[in-house]
């Protein structure tokens, strides 16, 4: 028999749906018709929950820069590795292309500046991620620049869904092997090809 989800489970799956369709789509193209189908509920459920797409929008940027918060200060509070503090933090960021169209959402909202409500909302979101690479990882000026960029180009590379010539253009899977020196294979599994929706 199955079990019926509460509300808790059902926001968060709406949530991970907006976080696919926004990260695919942008905020400009995407529709909570999208995002409520995604996540198989109606779209008058969504809007009940949320209220406008710019504040499902916010709550899915709220949500995605929270999963990557607390992937970094899981690995901050490790004590049972020897692997470096900005390895391990580097892999987090790796590992969260599990949840799909994450890293796109950040990418969508970080481009959303001049937006009234959502540019304020991913410019303190942006703020927290430099604040905890220098306050909380202990990095300097030009290590936090560094690792963020990295951190964008690895973005790009998802946005663009390069994932799709990387078997046919040498050029690209070199650039693979070179963001994903051992995580090659992980991320080949889970990113978006250029023919899916999100």
């Amino acid at each position: 028999m199955a079990t019926r989800m509460s509300s808790d489970e059902r926001r968060d799956q709406i949530l991970l749906a907006a976080i696919a369709v926004f990260g695919a789509r942008g905020y400009e193209g995407t529709t909570t018709d999208e995002v409520a189908r995604a996540a198989g509920v109606s779209q008058p459920y969504v809007v009940r929950l949320f209220g406008t797409k710019e504040s499902l929008f916010l709550a899915a940027l709220a949500e995605a820069l929270r999963r990557l918060l607390a992937d970094f200060r899981a690995e901050l509070a490790r004590t049972d590795t020897d692997v470096p503090l900005l390895e391990r933090v580097g892999k987090a960021y790796v590992g969260l292309l599990s949840v799909r169209g994450l890293h796109q959402t950040l990418s969508h909202a970080f481009l959303l500046g001049g937006h009234p409500v959502i540019g304020p909302a991913a410019r303190t979101g942006f703020a927290q991620v430099w604040a905890f690479c220098r306050e909380e990882v202990g990095l300097d000026g030009p290590e936090a620049h560094i690792f963020l960029a990295k951190g964008m180009l690895i973005n790009t590379m998802i946005g663009l869904r390069l994932v799709s010539d990387v078997d046919r253009d040498r050029g690209i899977r070199e650039l693979f092997q070179e963001c994903f020196p051992t995580e090659l294979t992980q991320v080949l599994d889970v990113v978006p090809r250029a023919t899916e929706p999100w």
